[in-house]
């Protein structure tokens, strides 16, 4: 099934063509700018009355005859408008009709892609080590529907879920452990409470912060004991992660990982790569790349740093070896990252470094999808009443519980169960559509009442209707 506009480009595009004898004719059909002009307007007779030298109004009172004469049964009726504008007005069975079918097969509301293409999205994409929080939400919720529409559309989506799993804060977490009396079993049995004692410490001891950094070094250098604590730790995240990813019924999975870790093998072979372009550069003992349209406000060059003078490496590194391992491995025709908008120069950059290194070229499209952040009531990014960071989990959590007391106090003679898998679906669609139906690039005031109001666009509102 054509969209109604395909549809209609298509039959006013053929009663155009017989009249004036072209084979190749394009009517414009589009959307019409105010409802007064209908629901479509056809404004391709302008054009084609100049290039035959005609009179554009007495071509579209002849187009309107043959229209009206051919019935179409999606248009009530056609009005011609200014020097040659067709208004067209949909009939309302036609509608109806229309609105049946996609209730009986959903996936008409996507139609195949005529030339699908191979695509990269690159979402979620925690830090592990620690529980996800709220600000995970809206890139996960956001990339799992952009992966889901393209994949309709029959194109060939590869989700990759790029998880930090090879940062400073499991240097801290390896270092915390053996200093401390924590057994491993303790430590992961509470990986929250475990996370947030190793952060105090490293945030208060810089000579532990030190030794913390010496066992990110290790870790990238393949030390076996250091790389044994790793994976128990990554394994107890990714558990926490996949239950998250579950709840949310986002289609990520265990199969879809490609962390920072699977791109270490990778790195040194990126530094020596900018080295050979020349691209890389000594500055204060780190090595980096420094390109002519990235400058701070005093108008000194920006670094993209790829080494630190520790030897380690940085987001940078990982994201360039990504880069290369989509275009040349995947052969990717495009690579979206669904990030925040806060990481927007970051991603300027890396593409920049990317495409002057040849880690990309030109049959792959680097698309930096960014969205804005959630804000609590007092304007800042939304945290608990004590200032703490929301667990992902405790806000969906709470949004089923809401909801189940909502369901509640509408539906009391409803029997508990009932009521419980109503609730389980209403509280988790109202945070997703919550956050689909906001502009994406905008920041956004998180407020329970509306998200869960069975009045105006809310998933509750819908869900009802539906």
């Amino acid at each position: 099934m054509h969209t109604l506009k395909r549809t209609l480009t298509d039959f006013i595009g053929a009663e155009l063509a017989t009249l004036t004898g072209l084979d190749e004719v394009n009517p414009n059909v589009i959307t019409a700018s105010k409802p007064e002009f209908g629901d479509y307007q056809a404004n391709g007779v302008m054009g084609l009355a100049k290039r035959l030298g005609r009179n554009p109004r007495e071509l579209g009172t002849e187009l309107l005859a043959r229209l009206n004469a051919a019935a179409n049964p999606l248009v009530s009726h056609y009005e011609l408008a200014g020097p040659g504008f067709i208004n067209i007005h949909l009939a309302g069975d036609a509608l109806r009709d229309r609105a049946n079918q996609l209730l009986v097969e959903p996936s008409l509301l996507v139609l195949p892609t005529e030339s699908p293409q191979t695509i990269v999205v690159d979402y979620s994409s925690p830090n592990l080590a620690k529980e996800m929080h709220v600000g995970h939400l809206r890139g996960t919720i956001i990339g799992d529907s952009i992966a889901r529409i393209l994949e309709r559309q029959g194109n060939r989506v590869i989700r990759q879920n790029h998880v930090g799993d090879w940062g400073t804060q499991f240097g801290m977490l390896i270092t915390f452990m053996r200093e401390s009396s924590a057994e491993a079993g303790m430590a992961l049995a509470d990986l929250e409470g475990f996370y947030r004692a190793a952060k105090q410490r490293f945030d208060a001891d810089s000579e532990f912060a030190d030794r913390a950094r010496e066992s990110v070094v290790k870790l990238q250098g393949g030390d076996p004991e250091y790389l044994e604590a790793w994976q128990a730790f990554i394994s107890t995240s990714l558990t926490h992660c996949q239950a998250v990813y579950d709840k949310l019924n986002v289609t990520l999975s265990m199969t879809d990982l490609k962390a920072e870790s699977f791109y270490n093998p990778q790195l040194e072979g990126v530094v020596m790569r900018l080295e050979n372009t020349g691209l890389l550069k000594d500055s204060d003992g780190a090595r980096c790349v420094f390109l002519d349209e990235f400058v701070g406000k005093d108008g000194e060059p920006l670094p993209v740093i790829i080494q630190k003078t520790d030897g380690g490496y940085l987001y940078a590194t990982t994201d360039l070896a990504a880069v290369d391992y989509r275009c040349h491995e995947l052969k990717a025709d495009r690579a979206l990252y669904v990030v925040d908008a806060r990481q927007s120069l970051h991603f300027q950059q890396v593409f920049a470094v990317a495409t002057a290194a040849g880690f990309s070229n030109e049959a792959i499209s680097l698309e930096h999808i960014s969205y804005g952040t959630m804000m609590g009531s007092d304007g800042k990014p939304f945290k608990t009443r004590s200032g703490d960071v929301v667990k992902l989990v405790d806000l969906l959590d709470e949004a089923v519980t809401r909801a189940f007391d909502l369901v509640s106090s509408k539906n009391p003679d409803l029997e508990e169960t009932e009521r419980r898998h109503i609730a389980q679906a209403v509280g988790i669609a109202a945070v997703k559509y919550a956050d689909l139906s906001k502009n994406r690039t905008s920041d956004y005031l998180f407020d329970w009442s509306s998200m869960l109001s069975f009045e105006g666009n809310t998933a509750p509102y819908l869900m009802y209707a539906y």
